[in-house]
């Protein structure tokens, strides 16, 4: 859904799209989400509503996945988002079609699964037992086994969201498949194939994630060659509606997808007017890079461009000046 530019977000743990637009925790990623571009999405394999009765879940069956839906959609070109253990199919596809990927973002995953990076016997019981709690949780329907993965993915969720995300797990698929699924995670590895990225790519983690440690995030941006890295101060590992770091989010990641380049020379653009209608209503930075949904540093950006196109200077000037182009915006549009 939304209007804009295409985004095709590779399935990640547990999808169920009937679901999101009622859901506590996800359906603000898809109203931010959709606010700038064409979301496309999609159950994965042994999920929701795609075919449930699946014995491959491997990286090379979720990448075909992939590859059907953007051909399905009718995409040419189009930015990638890699959410968690759908991080991995982003990476892969984007080594592989520089050519059709624009931009690539990354959150809170990896470039190698928990026994990838770790095949000690420590790891791997711990693997072993998180299978364990998946077949006591979803086979048996413990909900206090469900309420673990909830609490490493939402820490800081209110019981309502908290509640939500145990159901979802619930209907989303049965336990084998659930099985299946995490044992293929732990075993994706795509170290390689980040190397090989050529698309732009911006890497963005929660500091505090409990799923899927922070230096894992830190490892994969050093892998893609000129990867930029964005620390998101929260425990969460879906972040959640009104915590800072959503916004923060939110707003790096728009900035990132559609950059907006300043030009030398000439009229002000429509973003430069929109700005400086928002200065001249008295908003500060900080209120402006949340109502455009561009960050702070673009703003500034922006409006140092704009001064030096109008040639003013001075608290004052810089005042007078905005308040006369909003005004003769608002002219223009009454006009036309």
């Amino acid at each position: 859904g939304g209007r804009g530019p295409p985004l095709v977000k590779p399935a990640n743990w547990l999808p169920r799209l009937v679901y999101d637009w009622e859901s506590p925790v996800w359906r603000h990623w898809l109203e931010g989400l959709a606010q700038r571009h064409t979301v496309v999405r999609y159950d994965e394999r042994g999920c929701g509503l795609s075919d449930r009765d699946v014995e491959d879940v491997s990286l090379e069956a979720r990448l075909a996945d992939l590859d059907a839906v953007i051909a399905a959609a009718g995409l040419e070109d189009f930015s990638l988002l890699g959410m968690s253990q759908g991080g991995p199919v982003a990476v892969a596809y984007a080594a592989d079609h520089p050519e059709r990927v624009r931009r690539l973002a990354l959150y809170c995953t990896y470039a190698r699964g928990r026994l990838a990076r770790d095949p000690s016997p420590a790891a791997r019981e711990h693997a072993a037992l998180m299978v364990s709690l998946i077949r006591m949780g979803w086979g048996q329907d413990l909900e206090a086994f469900r309420r673990l993965f909830t609490t490493l993915f939402i820490p800081d969720a209110t019981p309502e969201q908290m509640a939500w995300f145990d159901e979802l797990q619930r209907v989303t698929t049965d336990p084998e498949t659930a099985v299946r699924i995490r044992h293929a995670r732990n075993h994706d590895e795509v170290s390689a194939a980040a190397r090989r990225v050529a698309t732009p790519t911006l890497v963005l983690h929660a500091r505090d994630d409990a799923l899927v440690p922070f230096e894992e995030g830190r490892v994969l941006a050093a892998l893609i060659p000129g990867a930029r890295l964005v620390g998101l101060e929260s425990r969460n590992h879906i972040l959640l509606a009104g915590e800072p770091a959503w916004a923060t989010f939110l707003a790096e990641l728009h900035d990132f997808l559609d950059p907006d380049p300043l030009p030398l020379s000439g009229d002000l653009s429509t973003r430069e007017l929109d700005i400086v209608e928002l200065v001249s209503a008295g908003l500060s930075n900080e209120q402006i890079a949340a109502r455009l949904y561009i960050s702070v540093r673009t703003v500034e950006r922006h409006l140092s461009n704009i001064y030096v196109k109008l040639g003013v200077s001075g608290k004052a000037a810089r005042a007078a000046a905005a308040a006369r182009f909003a005004s003769a915006r608002v002219s223009r549009h009454r006009m036309s």
